[in-house]
């Protein structure tokens, strides 16, 4: 599904892309492709993660941290969480924190979890808003496709997406939904919903190197992480329950030439 933003008054217009038997290939297009793409036919995707000054970044903490770690790199999976390293200046990714989809040898994706945008879910999908969590905005998933429009849902305990359609398991009771199925049989086994604007996304190896150089901290994700209506608050909440070392980065001051 694409959405088409309408300049200046901040609504948006919902365009379909053609139905596809997984919910995540009727999600997300590639561009210059006339119909769905799922992440391994997505074509370059870019974070621009790598040209983001990194200044401030080599702090004890951090350094404590990658000795930890060894030469191992943490595995990403779905469900993992990305945080943004304090140093990480790009302004697309200071101080995220990106919910993991999907994640291959050619190529990862995923969705940023504390940027709420300014279009409002009633405005650009209104099947879907008496369902969208609080703030019911759309958030900005990523600087990828801004027009195309993901949805993560978690499923309520003791529910399980057994006789749904429109669903793909992320990390169960992570799905993700295909925002052209019904939105009614799903309603009495959700807990809540966040719909995404755009997506970020990295190529073969891309993202592998970009955890190696220090840019992103690979930790578990949280059902609560995705519907937190403290997502200003995201980013320190995560370092804080990891423990010692990321756990002192969570006291970072956004400029550290302030603190």
């Amino acid at each position: 599904m694409t959405v088409d933003a309408r300049p200046g008054d901040g609504r948006s217009d919902v365009r379909t892309c053609r139905s596809s038997e997984r919910p995540a290939t009727s999600l997300v297009a590639a561009p210059g492709r006339s119909g769905p793409a799922s992440v391994d036919r997505v074509t370059s995707p870019r974070t621009g993660a790598a040209t983001g000054p990194r200044g401030g970044c080599e702090n004890d903490a951090v350094r404590e941290h990658r000795a930890t770690r060894g030469a191992a790199l943490p595995p990403v999976t779905p469900g993992s969480l990305l945080v943004a390293a304090p140093g990480l200046g790009d302004p697309n990714f200071a101080r995220t924190v990106i919910y993991m989809i999907e994640h291959r040898a050619h190529g990862s994706l995923g969705v940023v979890l504390n940027r709420p945008g300014r279009s409002a879910v009633r405005d650009v999908l209104p099947r879907w808003a008496g369902l969208t969590s609080d703030p019911g905005s759309m958030f900005v998933g990523g600087p990828v496709e801004a027009q195309t429009a993901l949805c993560l849902a978690a499923l309520r305990t003791g529910q399980s997406a057994r006789g749904l359609t429109g669903l793909m398991p992320v990390r169960p009771p992570v799905q993700l939904v295909d925002l052209d199925s019904d939105p009614a049989p799903l309603a009495p086994r959700l807990r809540g919903l966040r719909i995404f604007a755009g997506y970020s996304g990295w190529d073969s190896g891309q993202l592998h190197g970009e955890i190696a150089r220090g840019d992103w901290f690979v930790v578990p994700g949280l059902p609560d992480d995705l519907l937190t209506t403290s997502y200003d608050r995201l980013w320190e909440r995560v370092l804080r329950r990891q423990g010692i070392p990321l756990a002192l980065l969570a006291t970072f001051p956004p400029d550290p030439a302030l603190n």
